[in-house]
């Protein structure tokens, strides 16, 4: 049976991170796929700046030339509000899947919508920074102990790049350079992404 890890996000845009975390996965969990996974529209955040069409196709360009990474449009084409179950409940039966997460969306996963059916649906990977110790909410820790699903930690360098820098150093016309991949870079600059 197929592994196959699940990176879901706003990619708004996708940048350096991203990737980096998305190939660590694939390496360190012995994974066939990393699959990314654009939201259609989070519940837990504001209006995305770029259109489902425009975040799809910079993650295209972003792993273009990354063997083992590839884009899973199933939120974007269910559209309305993103639901982490909803989209497992969605994918083929006949793989196992890991989730990847932070560390951040490890502390809140229990006020996701019926967290314990994603927690019983697939395997949780975690991005830990160095010697930072993984500890998860209690009341997931319980309910994990007591199923068949576990934690896996996936070490990972923590790196100072985020969505919402490059939008605000593209509003700023400063240069993103080295924060998302070229044709991304390129991408963004021949949309006139992220200007107010």
């Amino acid at each position: 049976m197929k592994r196959i890890g699940l990176l879901g996000g706003s990619f708004d845009p996708i940048h350096v991170a991203h990737v980096a975390l998305a190939r660590t996965a694939l390496h360190a969990l012995g994974l066939d796929e990393v699959q990314l996974i654009p939201a259609a529209s989070p519940w837990q955040r504001g209006p995305l700046r770029a259109t489902p069409a425009q975040r799809c196709e910079m993650i295209r360009l972003a792993i273009a030339q990354v063997p083992g990474l590839a884009l899973n449009t199933i939120e974007i084409d269910r559209g309305g509000p993103t639901y982490t179950v909803d989209t497992i409940r969605s994918l083929p039966a006949d793989r196992r899947y890991v989730w990847l997460l932070g560390t951040d969306q490890l502390a809140n996963f229990c006020t996701w919508r019926e967290w314990q059916a994603i927690a019983d649906a697939v395997d949780l990977a975690v991005a830990t920074r160095p010697g930072t110790p993984l500890v998860p909410p209690a009341e997931l820790a319980a309910h994990l102990a007591a199923g068949q699903r576990r934690i896996e930690t996936l070490p990972f360098a923590e790196m100072a790049v985020s969505a919402s820098d490059i939008r605000e150093r593209v509003a700023h016309d400063l240069p993103v350079d080295g924060l998302v991949a070229e044709p991304v870079r390129l991408y963004i600059g021949a949309h006139h992404l992220y200007h107010d």
